[in-house]
């Protein structure tokens, strides 16, 4: 968490005491277009609601979209689970300027992004240490349309991570390497690529994150890059911005994950969902387990949403007051 994140947390709890507002009234939550996201975004919805009384309204977000809505026009209120990477320095600016503050800086724990491999690559080539001796290496990850070339699987276009990949696939030269980068399209055409790789036991190499449900049923392994972070000025200033804005990468290791529950000004004021959302922290392994559910299940964040209250009544009833976990246990 950067200087500015630590200033602001600290104001959202000197906005919590003030308790400038009696009751919840209409609150607007962005439903990003990830499952994590989805899920979170409908607890937030039934815990708000059922618990507090609030009228939650889900708006349908993404990272980039959802920043740039909130810190130009002040909407939605919360943005439940940012990847602040993407938006590092405008956040800065925006917390420091008083339009955003942060309610949350862990909404969940032992999350992470960066470049993967199904674990059966480095059982199989147990040279492959790192992100680095894989560069080496693209006749191992033959790209599906020119097995000449090696694949690197980057984010869709749209996603924060697409500008990071690909100035990183600059940084370290890919293509003079013998790479391709490939986009996906949609997240389902990348865990589509990775599903098809590891059912037929061929080699995958790109980005993901945890959690996911993607990570756990695949054993996708987090690479050690092989090279240090190469600085704030790098990646801040470089990495994560568009090509013709970052004329020079250099070589890093991916940044550490920064996730935050992110509201408006505004919105500090909101007493009661506030004090909820900055209690609300999802363990790392019970997030998997409902990704997973989702994901064998089909279910979308409603009904993902109410499996969780349903099976982590001890995990959420600590985020709320007694009367508030009464509500919501009876409503379900």
């Amino acid at each position: 968490m950067n200087k500015y994140m630590k200033g602001m947390v600290a104001a959202g709890a000197f906005a919590l005491s003030q308790g400038a507002v009696a009751g919840c009234g209409e609150i607007t939550m962005a439903e990003m277009n990830w499952a994590s996201a989805e899920l979170m975004a409908n607890v937030d919805k039934i815990i708000l609601e059922e618990g507090y009384g609030c009228e939650v309204e889900l708006v349908p977000g993404a990272t980039m979209t959802t920043f740039a809505s909130m810190n130009e026009k002040g909407q939605p209120d919360v943005a439940g689970e940012l990847w602040t990477n993407a938006v590092a320095e405008p956040l800065g600016v925006a917390l420091g300027e008083g339009r955003l503050a942060i309610s949350n800086d862990g909404p969940i724990t032992q999350l992470g992004e960066g470049w993967f491999v199904p674990g059966y690559v480095q059982e199989n080539h147990p040279e492959l240490k790192t992100a680095m001796d894989i560069l080496e290496h693209p006749e191992l990850f033959p790209h599906p349309e020119d097995s000449s070339k090696g694949a690197f699987y980057g984010c869709p276009a749209g996603w924060g991570c697409q500008l990071a990949n690909a100035n990183l696939f600059r940084a370290f030269d890919m293509e003079a390497k013998g790479w391709l980068l490939v986009d996906p399209g949609s997240a389902a055409g990348l865990d589509g690529s990775i599903a098809k790789a590891v059912e037929r036991g061929e080699n995958w190499f790109g980005y993901y994150w945890s959690p996911t449900s993607m990570v756990g049923k695949y054993n996708l392994q987090l690479l050690d890059f092989g090279v240090p972070w190469g600085g704030s000025a790098n990646w801040d200033g470089c990495i994560v911005k568009a090509e013709q804005d970052c004329a020079d990468p250099q070589p890093s290791s991916w940044t550490e994950s920064v996730v935050n529950t992110v509201v408006t000004s505004d919105f500090t004021a909101n007493t009661d969902a506030m004090g909820y959302l900055s209690a609300r922290v999802f363990p790392g392994p019970v997030m998997n387990g409902m990704l997973v559910y989702m994901a064998d299940n089909q279910a979308g964040g409603e009904d993902a949403a109410i499996e969780f209250l349903l099976q982590h009544e001890d995990v959420w009833s600590a985020w709320v007051s007694a009367d508030a976990a009464a509500k919501i246990k009876q409503s379900l």
